[in-house]
C-alpha cells in the first residue's frame, strides 16, 4: 500500500508539462513561438498568466490584445479550477505537453467568469480551503490560524513555494 507521505508528495509537488500556442486567427506581427511551462497541479491558470502574456505580447499589437483566456480543444478553461483538476477532466489522457491555446480577443461570456485582479483569485482560494477546513475538520484548523498564516498560505501558492 502506498504511503501518505508519497501521496501527498504526488499532490503538491505534481507538476504538467504544458505548451502555450497563440490561437491562430490572432493578428500578430511575427510567428508567435510556443511557450512552454511546467504548471502546477494546486495552482491556477490565472498565476501565471503575466508570464503567458508577457511571452505573446511581443509578436502582437498592443491595440490587439484584451483580456487573456485559455482553451484547451476548443473548450473554455475555468481559472477559478485549479490546474490539476483542469488537466484531469479534460486531457488525462492525452500525450503530454498538455497544449493550451491562448487568446486575446473574443472573450467567451457565456462559458467564463472574468478574473478583474488576483485578490479574486485569492479571494477564491481562501474560500475554497475554508469550505474543505469545514467539511473535514468542522473549520477548527483554519479558526486556528492567524491572518498572517492565510496570507503565508496564500503566498505560498502564488510563488509555487510548497
Amino acid at each position: 500500500m502506498t504511503d501518505d507521505k508519497d501521496v501527498l508528495r504526488d499532490v503538491w509537488f505534481g507538476r504538467i508539462p504544458t505548451c502555450f500556442t497563440l490561437y491562430q486567427d490572432e493578428i500578430t506581427e511575427r510567428e508567435a513561438e510556443p511557450y512552454y511551462l511546467l504548471l502546477p497541479r494546486v495552482s491556477y491558470l490565472t498565476l501565471v498568466t503575466d508570464k503567458v502574456k508577457k511571452h505573446f505580447q511581443k509578436v502582437m499589437r498592443q491595440e490587439d490584445i484584451s483580456e487573456i483566456w485559455f482553451d484547451y480543444e476548443g473548450t473554455p478553461l475555468k481559472w477559478h479550477y485549479p490546474i490539476g483538476l483542469l488537466f484531469d477532466l479534460l486531457a488525462s489522457s492525452s500525450a503530454l505537453p498538455w497544449n493550451i491555446t491562448v487568446h486575446f480577443k473574443s472573450f467567451p461570456e457565456k462559458d467564463l467568469l472574468h478574473c478583474p485582479s488576483k485578490d479574486v483569485i485569492e479571494a477564491h482560494f481562501m474560500s475554497c480551503v475554508k469550505e474543505a477546513d469545514a467539511l473535514k475538520h468542522k473549520s477548527q484548523v483554519i479558526n486556528e490560524m492567524q491572518k498572517k498564516d492565510h496570507k503565508q498560505l496564500w503566498m505560498g501558492l502564488q510563488n509555487d513555494n510548497n
